[in-house]
């Protein structure tokens, strides 16, 4: 793809959502340039004309002109536009519709309660709101199960092969020990198959790349 112009990725260096499209640009080796977004530049122009809600990820293409925001709708664009030989997906019935089903289910259920355990347990002002923790981390646990259950007898959500069903889940999904840390007598050794599956994503060379890229970006933003 050495003939296409990079596509501008709208991140955060925290943020996680940003991170799983550079995960997925990364392995079909799609170029692009993250842009690193402060949060006060996320809520004014002219960034909220590409994205009206004010969040990362958001892109810009400019091979074919189109600017998109919210990950999941960035992955099944950038998939049905670069992914022409099915390296990351399926191109028939079920497992295509499958796999719609899981990056779904990693946007509702997955990134929105381990984003608010995360907030509770670590940004919100008010401290110790015991009520509102127990609720994110027992939706965790919850969604952790799902995902295990799921996975007996498998390596990969949907199929023989990683897609991108699978590594939407990973920027959010490989956190869970340090989400969960403040919860007694909590591991994640108590979900196996969810365990090994998050191994066998963080090893791939493309992720490894991707998640060292994260830590430059978080150390430099400290900084």
């Amino acid at each position: 793809m050495s003939n296409l112009k990079p596509i501008t990725l709208y991140s955060h260096a925290s943020g996680p959502n940003s991170w799983k499209v550079a995960i997925v640009l990364e392995e079909l080796g799609v170029p692009y340039e993250n842009k690193f977004m402060s949060f006060p530049a996320m809520k004014q122009e002219p960034y909220t004309s590409i994205n009206p809600n004010g969040r990362v990820p958001s892109i810009e293409d400019p091979n074919t002109g189109i600017k998109l925001f919210e990950s999941g709708a960035i992955l099944q664009y950038i998939i049905e536009t670069y992914d022409t030989t099915h390296k990351l997906s399926h191109a028939s019935s079920p497992e295509k519709y499958h796999s719609y089903s899981w990056l779904h289910f990693q946007t509702s259920g997955q990134g929105p309660y381990f984003g608010q355990k995360a907030w509770f347990s670590h940004f919100h002002p008010e401290k110790n709101i015991t009520s509102a923790i127990d609720r994110y981390a027992n939706e965790i646990r919850r969604v952790l199960s799902v995902v295990d259950k799921h996975l007996e007898g498998k390596e990969w959500l949907v199929g023989d092969k990683c897609t991108y069903a699978d590594l939407a889940w990973l920027p959010w999904g490989n956190n869970v020990p340090v989400l969960m840390i403040d919860q007694e007598g909590f591991s994640i050794d108590e979900y196996p198959n969810y365990k090994a599956w998050m191994e066998r994503m963080v090893t791939r060379p493309k992720v490894a790349k991707v998640l060292q890229d994260r830590e430059k970006a978080i150390a430099e933003e400290k900084h």
